[in-house]
């Protein structure tokens, strides 16, 4: 029996046929209405091109944890980071913000890095810590000095409106990269200090910077105007309005028997669609060069027997570093792309069970270590994630039918919304019970 189940899990023919399957759902998803599908094509183009993100993001936690064993549980402060690029990058400047405090903002900025710097240098020289303490204490002064009237004219210059710093106006298809730096360069600092820990220790902490980063974002009010939102962000695609406003388009969605609304919505949804799969697959083929090649066996080997790694010479922690920036700066490209595709920055809707716990499932049902199975575990679950919502309640509301009216059915028709994380542990049950390295494990 563990032959045959070993046989099918390595089977050539067990990821085409389960993308198959997949695509196959978001087909009938598009062309069957009934209580399971919704027979609209923008329905299922939507969920598609959240998988694809959710897939971009399953790969940086697959490249942490499938290549070098590491836990991050703070995936989602290294999502929100990378969402705060398009907010910085491509949104116009903010009239009257750099003339009121933007000068002093960033001096302020470069004299945290320089006593920092500093206080690196004074360790290194003198070891002491008083010396030490006494450079970082100055520094803090000299920065708050800076940073305090700053960050208040930036807030009070149109509050209603504005009150942020506002962005550099570039294409926004840049911010997707400097969404990935951004990332990085968190996990950067993050990683100097956390992975010489042991792993559950480099858990809590990844947890606590992702709660900090939110945090910073959701108070810092002339970053990106904190709760208040940010919306109206550009899109490398064409908008909706414009497209059903062209005589051309028209005749054109006419021509295939859609209304001028309903196309444009497809095209739209079509035109995302495209750039993130070049995008995915760009950083699929970066991620499997990367995984066949001498760093990637040697990053498998300090995996599964970092002792074994350290006597042949290998600097452990070195290469964890690498890989911990590499699989944030993933992170923090997908985090960007969902925040250009949604048009809107709010910090109060990056919920760790949805951005990090539900990623970690993706990677895990899909295979970890396998790049092509966190794809497919990342756009299986959301599917899943999403139909849940209208199949629970659907499923419950049958189930009570024969039950009389009263407290108890009252609670189970009211428990309904929570039917997604039931499936979902249900699901993670499943395979770890029977695929336990994942639908398309490692080989």
């Amino acid at each position: 029996m563990a032959t045959t189940r070993q046989a099918a899990a390595t089977s050539p023919w067990r990821a085409p046929i389960l993308f198959a399957i997949l695509a196959l759902l978001f087909v009938l998803e598009g062309t069957v209405r009934n209580s399971m599908f919704s027979g609209s094509w923008n329905t299922s183009l939507a969920i598609l091109n959240m998988g694809l993100i959710s897939a971009i993001t399953a790969l940086g936690v697959n490249m942490q944890w499938g290549y070098a064993g590491l836990f991050n549980v703070g995936v989602v402060g290294f999502l929100a980071l990378g969402g705060l690029a398009p907010v910085l990058i491509a949104l116009p400047p903010v009239e009257g913000a750099w003339s009121s405090g933007g000068m002093r903002l960033l001096l302020s900025l470069f004299v945290g890095m320089g006593t920092l710097a500093m206080a690196k240098m004074a360790w290194t020289r003198t070891r002491s810590g008083l010396i030490v303490a006494g450079v970082l204490l100055a520094g803090f002064v000299a920065y708050r000095w800076l940073f305090d009237p700053a960050v208040l004219a930036i807030e009070a210059n149109n509050p209603a409106r504005h009150g942020n710093i506002g962005g550099l106006g570039l294409p926004v298809l840049l911010s997707w990269v400097v969404g990935g730096l951004f990332a990085a360069a968190a996990a950067w600092a993050v990683g100097k200090v956390a992975l010489g820990l042991r792993s559950d220790y480099l858990a809590i902490a990844t947890l606590g910077i992702g709660e900090i980063i939110v945090a910073v974002l959701k108070n810092e009010d002339w970053l990106a105007r904190g709760v208040k939102n940010i919306t109206s962000i550009p899109r490398p695609v064409p908008y909706e309005v414009d497209l059903q406003a062209n005589p051309d388009f028209v005749d054109f969605a006419t021509s295939w028997g859609f209304g001028a609304a309903e196309a444009s919505g497809i095209w739209v949804k079509l035109c995302y669609m495209l750039l993130f799969l070049v995008v995915l697959l760009t950083i699929i083929l970066l991620a499997e060069l990367a995984l066949k090649s001498p760093w990637g066996r040697m990053m498998r080997a300090i995996r599964d027997n970092e002792t074994a790694a350290e006597a042949m010479g290998k600097d452990v922690t070195a290469r964890h570093l690498q890989v911990f920036v590499l699989g944030s700066a993933v992170i923090g490209i997908a985090g960007a792309m969902m925040i250009t595709q949604d048009g809107l920055m709010a910090p109060t809707s990056y919920n760790p069970l949805r951005y990090t716990f539900l990623i970690w499932v993706m990677v895990i049902v899909g295979g970890s270590g396998n790049n092509w199975g966190a794809v497919l575990g990342a756009i299986l679950i959301w599917f899943i994630w999403i139909k849940v919502e209208i199949w629970g309640p659907n499923l419950i509301g049958f189930l009570v039918t024969p039950l009389p009216d009263g407290d108890l059915k009252t609670h189970l028709l009211d428990s309904a919304p929570h039917m997604r994380f039931i499936v979902m542990g249900l699901v993670l049950l499943l395979v770890l019970r029977f695929a336990p390295r994942g639908l398309v494990p490692e080989r």
